[in-house]
């Protein structure tokens, strides 16, 4: 691969990773702070607590699904022709 296309295949992942841990963040705490609001009990825990704790994880696997979809085309954008 030359060297402009590693830079911008770099750049992308990068890019692509920048965006992705700002999507991690929004997911792991902005659920939690405003979930405080509800105060109805489930099993002993606040609702609050399930509805964060099981949509944070929902929310990683997207993640997880749209990284990996993601660096796939990449992969496959810049990647050389096989002979």
């Amino acid at each position: 691969m030359s060297e402009p296309l590693k830079q911008g295949y770099w750049r992308r992942t990068r890019r692509l990773t920048a965006w992705l841990l700002l999507a991690w963040g929004l997911v792991a705490f902005v659920p939690v702070y405003f979930a405080r609001e509800l105060s109805i009990e489930l099993f002993g825990w606040p609702l609050a607590f399930w509805l964060a704790s099981q949509g944070a994880l929902l929310g990683f696997c997207a993640i997880v699904i749209v990284y990996a979809r993601a660096m796939r085309r990449l992969d496959e954008e810049f990647s050389e022709p096989r002979a």
